[in-house]
């Protein structure tokens, strides 16, 4: 990249997505882009994992992180997304979002990307087809199905099942957990259904957009089944992706956010 600048990027959350992230960016994964800060919650124990890295990055709290990038990737609590993203926003700056679920009650931080001219990039993440679904959405879609099956230990605490006192312990057979629109399940689910949010804003909305989840004991991955009815294709997508270290994401998460780094820079670009 001799005589071109880098795009300085931040981590913000240290969780398995975000370790994931930092070591790839730090091991020169994607030469454009130069891993330059992380920020988490312990900022010891962030310290700890940065010496660790192939090259130094600083370790600040969330808001000193702006001055320091030009993108930033929010792999943290949905919580705190606007505390992470608000400041890049403001600054006509690059938001990558993977907390997808929590911008659908923050619409405000859309509204302030288009007011700043900053921008909000969502990853393909766990999904598979999101190039059919957006050229699909230029004609008419008459119906998204989503099916979702989960290794019980990956839905464990989700607030839809404590709400509703329904068990998934000891399961020996699949059991249906929710049925509803990808709104409800981003408020559900909101550590697992970042899928689906995206599935939605890539096609007919989250009100439109129709989920079945299931807590299944006799599957090892996240299984998404996506069904798409259109005036220009019918299609039927199902991705089995790897659990990570923390079982409610997808190992191909951290692959995918690569993948759009590396595309943002690259001289041929393939897809949509």
């Amino acid at each position: 990249m001799t005589g071109e600048r880098r795009i300085r990027v931040a981590v913000a959350g240290l969780g398995a997505i975000g370790q994931a992230l930092a070591l790839r960016l730090a091991g020169g994964a994607v030469p454009s882009v130069e891993l330059v800060a992380v920020a988490a919650r312990d900022l010891d124990k962030a310290a700890r994992f940065v010496a660790t890295l192939a090259h130094p990055a600083k370790v600040l709290p969330v808001e000193a992180l702006e001055p320091e990038a030009d993108l930033v990737i929010e792999c943290a609590p949905a919580a705190v997304l606007g505390d992470i993203i608000g400041p890049f926003l403001r600054a006509k700056k690059q938001a990558l979002v993977l907390s997808v679920g929590a911008l659908l009650s923050r619409s405000d931080l859309i509204d302030l990307a288009k007011q700043t001219g900053g921008s909000i990039l969502v990853p393909t993440g766990a999904l598979i087809g999101l190039d059919a679904m957006l050229a699909a959405a230029e004609g008419t879609i008459t119906s998204v199905r989503m099916v979702t099956r989960k290794p019980p230990g990956g839905l464990v605490g989700a607030p839809h099942l404590v709400a509703n006192n329904i068990s998934i312990e000891g399961l020996t057979e699949p059991k249906r957990v929710f049925t509803g629109t990808a709104r409800d399940a981003a408020k559900g689910f909101p550590a697992n259904l970042n899928v689906a949010v995206a599935l939605a804003l890539a096609g007919v909305g989250p009100d439109k957009t129709v989920l079945e989840i299931w807590a299944d004991p006799t599957v090892t991955r996240n299984t998404h089944t996506i069904s798409v009815e259109s005036d220009s294709a019918r299609f039927t997508m199902t991705i089995e992706n790897i659990p990570s270290e923390n079982p409610k994401t997808g190992r191909i998460v951290a692959q995918s956010v690569i993948a759009l780094l590396r595309k943002m820079s690259a001289t041929l670009k393939v897809g949509t």
